[in-house]
């Protein structure tokens, strides 16, 4: 997507009115004239940025005022019945705003007050991540009101109860961000990868035990599906179960893709364990193909059904065809001499923890010998070597026999891989085929950047299926805009979070009116500011309407309302 900037010249206040039947209204527009780059100076043109037509006088009034005297803060503070103050951070507010603007995330949520709460939710984790508590506070603290223009206030009851809007209409909202990104032309290629989020709570109603990734013992978990384009751009996003096993979460991709999206000659993109011969059935179905990895143990199978060699995995890049099925098989030199160096640390910690017991229970005769084994099997088996390692105590020794053989047997795959696909020679080739593969890591950065850093999906703040998906759905969406000015951003020397940080530095001055209208002037801004903005090709404007809606927690406006 192509962002073309636009040369502000100056806004103003413009009021429009149009007769129907016997009626007059009156529009009362906030407005820009701009020249584009390389326009002439006389092709000046005109764009509405806000329609204040229900907005309070009182508001409009004091927006005449400041933009009449935009150059003279002087005259303005001069006036008695004109008050200026700081006001909120405004800056990385309107660059998200803008930045889910053009990736359609605002037109996919809706202008309504559901669509807008939506849009802030998904602002607020990009921002910061935190509960709906957080997004509460954090709308106080910046100009979300102002920027986003609701027209009523919230509190995090409505935020958690938005969760459920999200759920119930993510199908629709997924759809129109597809047809918003690829209009017409359908992608051939999609890529998608499983993981899991655990759960500190005890209520979650998709919370179960399952194949746990995160390492956490004791801890019941959520499954997250995550479907991408060939650009690793994410497309959708579900839910399921906690025990619920990769392979069964693929067909409602197949379909969804199918179905929703309404594509055709596609080949989905899958990690080893993931496409089976169910899940190979469900793509034949609807004529799609697939590329996938096989396991260790289906390539020794294979070797031993003679379907291809050992020594083949020695070439650069070798493909074996066997019926309709194509093998890409390679060996990754450097994955190889990691595996064999992560083997040898493994079995030197554990023969350094057997020395280190047989020491102490030669220096104290007392101590248990038991307790001295259990503690070295416990560690063998941690490290996965219980297939090749058996520990023994005898004579209160503790001794290690290592099957020399089968660590042989084992090390014959270090850094192989194998890559099953049905898609024909002459649509792809073996290098190809190899890079499609390869693509599934873009999906591993999402999860990455979803779980562990930034927008962290952890901790879920909520209790139901539709508030967890809903969770889920906002995290993704926030993944976008995230993804978005990571890219544009790559050239600066901050990250992500710096430079929105640098960015909520940009605070407006509030212009108050005697009588309670007001708006927000925004101030000069500093290089790095710039930098960022430039890069993203978002002009702050001028100046914005404060707005007069109320946004505080629940307990604060509890406590209001009594008093």
């Amino acid at each position: 997507m192509i962002f073309v900037p636009i040369w502000v010249d100056i806004m103003h206040i413009q009021r429009v009115k149009s007769k129907q039947g016997s009626k007059t209204y009156e529009q009362i527009l906030l407005r820009e004239s701009y020249r584009e780059p390389g326009a002439k100076r006389s092709a000046v043109k005109k764009r509405t940025l806000l329609n204040l037509t229900k907005y309070p006088p009182q508001i409009v009034q004091a927006l005449e005022l400041a933009l009449k005297h935009q150059g003279d803060l002087a005259a303005l503070t001069a006036m008695s019945d004109i008050t200026l103050e700081q006001g909120p951070a405004v800056g990385a507010v309107f660059t998200l705003l803008e930045v889910a603007r053009r990736l359609g995330i605002e037109k996919a949520l809706g202008t309504h007050q559901n669509g807008k709460l939506a849009l802030w939710q998904v602002i607020a984790r990009a921002h910061s991540q935190g509960s709906r508590l957080s997004a509460v506070r954090l709308a106080k603290t910046t100009a979300a009101a102002d920027v986003i223009g609701f027209e009523q206030g919230f509190c995090e009851d409505n935020l958690y109860e938005n969760l459920t809007w999200l759920s119930e209409n993510q199908e629709a909202i997924e759809k129109r961000l597809f047809t918003f990104r690829r209009g017409q032309a359908k992608p051939e290629l999609f890529l998608y990868d499983v993981t899991s989020s655990y759960l500190e709570g005890e209520h979650n109603e998709l919370a179960e035990w399952g194949y746990n990734r995160d390492k956490k013992r004791g801890k019941k978990q959520i499954v997250i599906g995550l479907l991408c384009d060939e650009e690793g751009e994410p497309v959708s996003v579900e839910v399921f179960d906690g025990n619920t096993a990769d392979p069964q979460t693929f067909g409602a991709q197949v379909k969804k893709v199918a179905e929703r999206f309404g594509c055709r000659r596609v080949t989905f993109v899958g990690d080893r364990g993931m496409i089976k011969s169910a899940q190979i059935e469900d793509l034949e179905s609807v004529d799609f193909h697939y590329i996938t990895a096989i396991t260790k143990a289906q390539i020794r199978s294979l070797i031993k059904k003679d379907v291809f060699q050992l020594g083949l995995f020695d070439r650069q890049l070798c493909e074996i065809q066997d019926g309709d099925v194509r093998y890409v098989l390679r060996r990754n030199p450097l994955r190889a001499k990691e595996m064999a160096a992560s083997r040898a640390s493994k079995l030197a910690a554990v023969q350094g923890l057997a020395d280190a017991q047989n020491q102490y229970l030669a220096e104290h005769p007392r101590a248990d010998d038991y307790a001295a084994w259990k503690k070295v099997s416990e560690k063998n088996s941690r490290l996965g070597l219980s297939s090749i390692v058996t520990v023994t105590a005898a004579d209160r020794r503790i001794h290690l026999e290592v099957d020399t053989e089968y660590v042989a047997y084992l090390a014959e795959l270090d850094g192989c891989y194998t890559l099953k696909t049905d898609v024909p020679v002459q649509v792809a080739a073996k290098e190809l085929i190899h890079d499609r593969y390869k693509d599934l890591a873009m999906v591993e950065t999402a999860f990455r950047t979803c779980k562990t850093s930034h927008l962290e999906v952890r901790p879920v703040f909520v209790r139901t299926k539709a508030n967890t998906r809903g969770h889920v759905l906002v995290v993704m969406l926030a993944y976008r805009i995230v993804r978005a000015l990571k890219q544009a951003w790559k050239d600066i020397d901050l990250t992500v979070e710096e430079g929105l940080r640098e960015l909520d530095r940009i605070c407006a001055m509030q212009l108050s009116v005697k009588g309670g209208g007001a708006c927000l002037r925004i101030p000069e801004l500093s290089p790095i500011a710039k930098e960022l903005l430039g890069a993203l090709d978002v002009k702050l404007p001028l100046m914005l309407p404060k707005s007069t809606v109320e946004v505080d927690t629940k307990r604060k406006l509890a406590s209001r309302r009594k008093s």
